[in-house]
C-alpha cells in the first residue's frame, strides 16, 4: 500500500523531541522525507529544560531507520534569516517542499499583571512570530513547486478559549488561529491549504515538569505526574488526563494527506472533549 504522503517533503519545527519528533516519524512512516529544525538551546524565561542537539540527532536517527531522508538543522524560529537558510538548504538537498508543520513552541506561567517583559516577548516571538516566520519561509517554495501543499500550524485549546496564568500563551495561540485564517485565504488560489491543530494537554516535557505541576497543584508541597493527571482528567470530557504526541501526529498526517484535500481554514481540536466541557 502506498504511503499517504509518499514522495513528499515535510518541514517540521520543534522537531528534536515531543510532538515534533512524533510528527517527523509519523510522516516518514507514510513516505515523506523530513526537514527538521529545532533551537536545541535554552530560552531564559522557560522554566523547564529545552531540547538538545542530541535530541535532534535522535530524531534524525529514527527517521533514517524508516529508510527516509532527513535534513536536521539547529535554528531558532525567532531568527527569520537562520530559519529561512535552514529550510532553503533542506529543500536544496531534498528537492521539494509539500508539507509544513509549524510546531515549535514554549510555555511559561504567571498572572498577566506580573509577567516580565522578557517572558512576554519570548512567548510572542516564539509561539506567534516563530509560526509566521515558518510560514513565510515556506510559502515561496510551496508556490514555486506548483503542486499545492498543506500548512499545519500548532495552536492549542488555549487558542480558542481563555486560561488563567497564561495570558501571553493564550494571546500567542489565538494569534496563530488568526494567522491561519488569513493564510488560508491568501494561499487558496495556489491550492495550499492552511489549518490549525488545537490540542488539549499533551504528554510531553512542556507539561511534565515541576513548574507545571506546581502551577496546577499549588495545594501540594511536592506535586508530581499523578497529581497533574488528576487536574488533566478533570478538564477533559473523556476520562483521560492528556493525549499522546501520536494522537496529534495522526491529525497532522490527515491534514497533510490528500484525504484532507479540500479542508482549509479550520481549527481542529484534538482535545478529549476539553472545549465542550
Amino acid at each position: 500500500m502506498t504511503g499517504r504522503v509518499e514522495g513528499k517533503v515535510a518541514f517540521i519545527t520543534g522537531a528534536a523531541r515531543g510532538q515534533g519528533r512524533s510528527h517527523a516519524i509519523r510522516l516518514a512512516q507514510e513516505g515523506a522525507d523530513i526537514i527538521a529544525v529545532d533551537i536545541c538551546a535554552p530560552v531564559a524565561s522557560v522554566p523547564y529544560p529545552m531540547a538538545t542537539p542530541a535530541d535532534l540527532a535522535q530524531t534524525a536517527k529514527e527517521v533514517e531507520a524508516l529508510d527516509r531522508r532527513i535534513v536536521a538543522i539547529q535554528a531558532d524560529v525567532r531568527d527569520y534569516g537562520a530559519l529561512k537558510q535552514a529550510l532553503d538548504d533542506g529543500v536544496a538537498q531534498l528537492g521539494r517542499l509539500d508539507i509544513v508543520s509549524a510546531n515549535a513552541g514554549i510555555c511559561s506561567y504567571g498572572q498577566a499583571a506580573e509577567l516580565g517583559e522578557t517572558t512576554w516577548q519570548d512567548m510572542i516571538d516564539t509561539n506567534l512570530t516563530g509560526i509566521w516566520h515558518t510560514c513565510k519561509a515556506a510559502i515561496s517554495h510551496l508556490i514555486g513547486g506548483g503542486r499545492g501543499g498543506s500548512m499545519i500550524l500548532t495552536s492549542s485549546t488555549a487558542g480558542l478559549k481563555a486560561m488563567q496564568n497564561l495570558a501571553h500563551y493564550v494571546s500567542a495561540k489565538h494569534g496563530v488561529v488568526g494567522l491561519m485564517r488569513t493564510l488560508a485565504l491568501e494561499l487558496a488560489p495556489y491550492f495550499i491549504r492552511v489549518n490549525t491543530l488545537n490540542p488539549t494537554t499533551v504528554d510531553t516535557d512542556m507539561v511534565q515538569n515541576n513548574a507545571t505541576y506546581r502551577l496546577f497543584r499549588p495545594d501540594l508541597d511536592n506535586p508530581g505526574r499523578p497529581d497533574m493527571a488528576e487536574v488533566g482528567t478533570a478538564g477533559n470530557a473523556l476520562p483521560i488526563p492528556w493525549v499522546e504526541s501520536a494522537d496529534i501526529s495522526s491529525a497532522v498526517l490527515f491534514l497533510a494527506s490528500d484525504e484532507a484535500r479540500y479542508i482549509t481554514g479550520v481549527t481542529l481540536p484534538v482535545d478529549a472533549g476539553f472545549l465542550v466541557k
